[in-house]
């Protein structure tokens, strides 16, 4: 379990951290761009691979057992997640409307699989990504009203037929092949 709480401090740690933008700042000036980029991906591959490894062999400590209904919560949730995903790196009308689409997509995946799974290491894995969600959420809300709202490219509604398709496609996909095969569970049971 240490490793799961290491790789979660380390890796939304970082995140957090470059919300602190005095700071960061601070940190560039010293490593250089280069450098502080470098430090920061080296970190948060660190801090990644610690939560996969840390959740991959965290004991199975159970603290409620999930109705069975929930099983269809993040199935439920991770088409409108895969399509938020995808729209984050396309101009068009949901990635305004969403604002932040990344990661209104981290807190659909980790809501929906923490409604369903009720042991200790799922708690820390989806609760941690969930309250990161949340914090960094609020933390970019201050910085818009401090700093006003970045300018953003007109949006394209092909881009969001673009999308939906690719999300949909991406979600199918992960949930049958991918999901079984790196997760060890299979995603959609029929």
């Amino acid at each position: 379990m240490i490793f799961l709480l290491l790789g979660l401090a380390l890796f939304l740690g970082g995140h957090i951290f470059t919300r602190a933008r005095g700071r960061r700042a601070a940190l560039i000036a010293r490593l250089g761009e280069g450098g502080y980029k470098g430090f920061y991906s080296l970190v948060s591959a660190a801090g990644l691979a610690l939560v996969v490894y840390g959740y991959a062999t965290a004991p199975f400590v159970p603290l409620w057992t999930p109705p069975a209904w929930t099983r269809h919560i993040p199935i439920t949730l991770m088409l409108p997640a895969f399509i938020l995903l995808v729209a984050a790196y396309l101009p068009g009308h949901i990635r305004a409307k969403a604002k932040h689409p990344m990661l209104a997509a981290l807190k659909l995946w980790a809501a929906g699989h923490l409604a369903a799974n009720g042991d200790l290491a799922s708690v820390l894995l989806f609760g941690g990504f969930l309250a990161y969600g949340v914090v960094a959420r609020i933390l970019i809300k201050r910085e818009a009203r401090a700093h006003g709202e970045p300018a953003r490219g007109p949006a394209d509604g092909r881009n969001d037929v673009v999308a939906v398709a690719l999300g949909a496609v991406v979600y199918a996909l992960f949930g049958v092949f991918l999901h079984p095969i790196l997760i060890g569970v299979p995603a959609f049971t029929f």
